[in-house]
């Protein structure tokens, strides 16, 4: 996530509405002294509205970050979704994966306007443009095989992994000259699930929740966000929703590349081309018809060159791809 032009003085949020209870809470709880001095609208999401909260003190100033879920359809799993993210941060944070930490949550909107959690702010920043994407692809590769690495114990464990579609959800293009590309993309995901081997999920891993510092050959991965679908599942299911992303971003090459950089940073996927080809397109069908869930942030943080017309076609050529290569 990045913030918008600058920050506004707290007492300035005319925009801002139903904000007031939740600044209250969050007030409550900072340490004697502390304040809200400013707060800053991140962009680049599209589930839920992110703020950054300056805060000043004796002690010196802090950021942090506040998630609220204020969209009717998302306010129904708002409690089970930020349970699941502030449960995994805090195991997150025993590991080497870059997480923030947990401050404090009110799942069910007892004490806020909205269900919110209130998270340490991470160092760096959302990375979407084309120069230098195939070094961050690779550094994506690396940060991924680390977070399937995860080892928890039985009650630790999350859910199992859920499909975003099915053949009966699917939408297809209203405008395509390959209509049958798309109803054999379809056939596909009416086979059974093949069988796997499960492992720890991010489960929205994407260049749109991993946060960047430095620059050229000194970049590395600085923070993973967004952990509110963590599942256990197939390792292919995560490196599938990437590659789809990067496909889409960066054209049909980049996104076939991942799986491959994915192996050769040590991860492992199913040796069944069938079965691979099977997690790739259940994820990729998802995003169908537009992929507009995830164009309208991509294009708040400068991506405007992404029009539905563009990201179709790239659509269409990474299914074609997929089908080149695994089917």
């Amino acid at each position: 996530m990045t913030g918008d032009a600058g920050p506004d003085p707290a007492g300035a949020n005319r925009d801002d509405q139903g904000w007031a209870a939740t600044r209250a809470w969050v007030e409550k709880g900072l340490a004697e002294g502390e304040r809200i001095e400013a707060v800053e609208r991140l962009r680049g999401g599209w589930t839920s509205e992110m703020r950054r909260l300056h805060i000043t003190g004796p002690g010196g100033r802090r950021d942090l970050v506040l998630r609220s879920f204020a969209k009717p359809f998302f306010l129904k799993h708002a409690e089970g979704l930020l349970t699941r993210e502030a449960d995994v941060l805090t195991v997150l944070g025993a590991t080497d994966i870059p997480t923030a930490e947990v401050q404090a949550v009110d799942a069910t909107a007892e004490h806020c306007d909205h269900p919110s959690l209130l998270m340490s702010l991470l160092p760096g920043d959302v990375r979407l443009h084309e120069d230098g994407a195939g070094q961050r692809s690779e550094l994506l590769a690396r940060q991924l095989v680390r977070i399937h690495q995860v080892d928890l114990a039985a009650p630790n464990l999350p859910r199992s992994y859920q499909a975003w579609t099915s053949p009966d959800r699917v939408q297809l293009p209203e405008a395509t000259d390959r209509p049958d590309l798309w109803h054999r993309a379809v056939d596909v995901i009416r086979r059974d699930p093949p069988d796997y081997r499960g492992c720890f999920l991010h489960r929205d891993f994407h260049p749109g929740n991993v946060l960047f510092t430095g620059q050229n050959d000194e970049q590395k991965v600085s923070g993973v966000v967004d952990w509110v679908e963590t599942s256990w599942g197939p390792a292919d299911l995560d490196v599938a929703h990437c590659s789809t992303a990067l496909a889409l971003l960066h054209g049909p090459r980049t996104g076939m590349l991942f799986a491959d950089q994915y192996i050769a940073a040590g991860g492992q996927l199913t040796s069944a081309p069938a079965a691979h080809l099977y997690w790739r397109v259940l994820d990729a069908l998802a995003f169908a018809p537009d992929a507009e869930k995830v164009a309208g942030p991509w294009r708040e943080l400068g991506r405007t060159d992404l029009t539905t017309a563009t990201l179709t076609q790239r659509f269409e050529d990474y299914l074609y791809a997929l089908f080149n290569r695994y089917g």
